[in-house]
């Protein structure tokens, strides 16, 4: 087979390439042809996990409470951040599980402090209702015992009044009856009889009506005892004091000196009343007895003159 020349001066190398020997070298200037390459794997590098940033709350928050609990004034504030500790913590917990975040570590330790300032909180509200249940019964305590101060003051002043009172009543007593002063010694003024006075007279108006007054004065003590002068004061039915009467008769007779003991003196004294107001009179004694003042006493009674 006779293999023809290609028209023109076309040479056999510019043959196409499928017309040529392979195993022949390649023209000059071209690059020998390799494999053919294949595309590059991808290479994939680890991501990094999101920080735990409801941990880091957490933690925060925790720390807060406890801060808040540990001031007695501010238990009340301290539960809130503890217990969005707790939640936090938890919800962070759940996630670092779930390979969804780093740190677990500051989630369970927010877990931690959240329970630790929920407890701190509960535990300043009881100290504090304590407290203040304890004030309260020291006040409660306080306001009983002024009330049971002032009742039992009360109560004695009550007291006091009767037995001034009762003192009072027994220091007025009826004609005829004794009364008995301190160091024994007793005292009686007997009913007042009619006095009529001797011409020579003074502090009788013309009309009125005379009284004799008896006192008798009885030592029943083991001593001596000193009496003062005194004169009885007598006051008509009007409530007006009566009027001395002096005369000439010798008749009448001052209480004074001393009384010894187991002795008795007795006294006697005139006093003028008018006509309207003779029907009773009241009389008052004090012996006065040495360096002791003693109250008066109040004998009455109706006096029923002829």
């Amino acid at each position: 087979m006779t293999v023809s020349t290609p028209p023109g001066d076309q040479k056999p190398e510019d043959q196409a390439p499928d017309d040529r020997n392979p195993w022949s070298p390649p023209p000059p200037g071209a690059a020998p042809a390799g494999p053919a390459a294949y595309p590059a794997a991808p290479v994939w590098a680890p991501q990094p996990q999101p920080r735990n940033g409801l941990g880091i709350s957490a933690l925060v928050l925790g720390i807060i409470g406890i801060l808040l609990g540990m001031f007695i004034i501010l238990f009340w504030l301290s539960w809130l951040p503890a217990v969005l500790a707790l939640v936090f913590g938890f919800i962070g917990l759940s996630r670092a599980r779930k390979d969804q975040v780093s740190n677990k570590g500051l989630a369970l330790a927010g877990v931690i402090l959240g329970g630790i300032g929920l407890l701190t909180a509960i535990g300043g509200g009881i100290f504090t209702v304590v407290v203040v249940k304890k004030a309260a019964d020291d006040v409660r305590a306080g306001v009983e015992e002024v009330k049971s101060s002032a009742a039992a003051e009360a109560e004695k002043e009550k007291k006091e009044k009767a037995a001034e009172a009762a003192k009072e009543k027994a220091r007025h007593i009826s004609f005829g009856q004794t009364y008995t002063f301190e160091k024994g010694l007793k005292i009686t003024v007997a009913k007042p009889e009619t006095f009529v006075p001797d011409s020579m007279v003074f502090g009788h108006a013309k009309g009125n009506k005379a009284i004799q007054v008896t006192v008798t004065v009885v030592n029943t003590s083991s001593e001596r005892i000193k009496t003062e002068p005194g004169l009885p004061t007598v006051k008509d039915a009007n409530g007006t004091s009566a009027e001395l009467v002096i005369d000439g008769s010798g008749r009448q007779k001052l209480i004074s000196g001393s009384v010894e003991p187991g002795k008795t003196v007795v006294g006697k004294y005139a006093f003028s009343l008018p006509p309207d107001a003779a029907g009773s009179a009241e009389v008052e004694f004090n012996p006065s007895v040495g360096d002791f003042d003693f109250d008066d006493v109040y004998w009455s009674g109706p006096l029923n003159l002829s």
